[in-house]
């Protein structure tokens, strides 16, 4: 349970009472695994649905500072748990930047014929989101970190919905940066074999990137997930 975990490890702040972490959740085992080489961390983490009939999927954030608050907030028209097309995006602040959020998501994908579709689509939660995200502009920043499952490569889509709403992708400020791809072959969702950037950190403030840069790609560490990790550093 929960509160296993909770005496177990001090650093997990529960974001909800009905939340119970298994043995087997993710981000669970990467927290024992960093325990081991006293690597410490601060995490949550929050069930959202039902993946493939078996899996608890949910959304982690990990944090180095003690976390001071967190919100979930559901983006999809669906709050259903047996739906797997529900989507939460799961924020926390941390006591040294107390004045930034910091969001884990997984969206959903964008539907092209959307106005005829009554299922969630990329564009209802990118919609969602920002009606949200008005909640929380007298903060100094806000970041969305995760798969957004719009490519970047892809005109006239989800990304430059997101492009034209007014938010910045750190790949695009960074001064430093590599091709950016996090998928590289063929994964569930997808029905090409085709090279993506399909994950982000996006701000809502045009900060100063240093560097932006792809990892668990079996070139930078080895790779761990069909969806590669993106680390990005800040002038401060």
């Amino acid at each position: 349970s929960s509160s296993a975990v909770q005496g177990e490890i001090s650093r997990y702040i529960s974001c909800d009472k009905n939340t119970v972490i298994k043995n087997d959740n993710h981000a669970l085992n990467i927290i024992l695994g960093l325990l081991k080489n006293n690597i410490k961390y601060y995490w949550t983490w929050i069930s959202i649905k039902t993946g493939y009939n078996k899996y608890d999927e949910g959304v982690a954030v990990l944090s180095k500072s003690p976390i001071i608050e967190t919100k979930i907030l559901t983006v999809s028209n669906s709050d259903n748990y047996n739906d797997w097309k529900t989507r939460k995006i799961l924020g926390i602040r941390c006591k040294n930047f107390p004045d930034e959020w910091f969001f884990s998501v997984h969206y959903g994908w964008y539907i092209k014929d959307f106005k005829y579709s009554k299922d969630d689509a990329f564009q209802s939660q990118w919609i969602k989101t920002l009606d949200l995200m008005k909640n929380y502009e007298n903060y100094k920043s806000v970041w969305l970190m995760g798969d957004f499952n719009n490519p970047a490569e892809i005109n006239g889509e989800g990304y430059d919905l997101i492009k034209k709403s007014g938010w910045y992708d750190s790949y695009d400020l960074a001064v430093n940066k590599d091709d950016g791809l996090t998928v590289t072959k063929k994964i569930d969702g997808w029905e090409d074999d085709k090279k993506m950037r399909i994950d982000f950190i996006l701000c809502n403030k045009q900060i100063s990137v240093n560097s932006s840069k792809v990892i668990f790609n079996g070139t930078n560490y080895p790779i761990v997930s069909d969806h590669y990790g993106v680390i990005i550093t800040i002038f401060t």
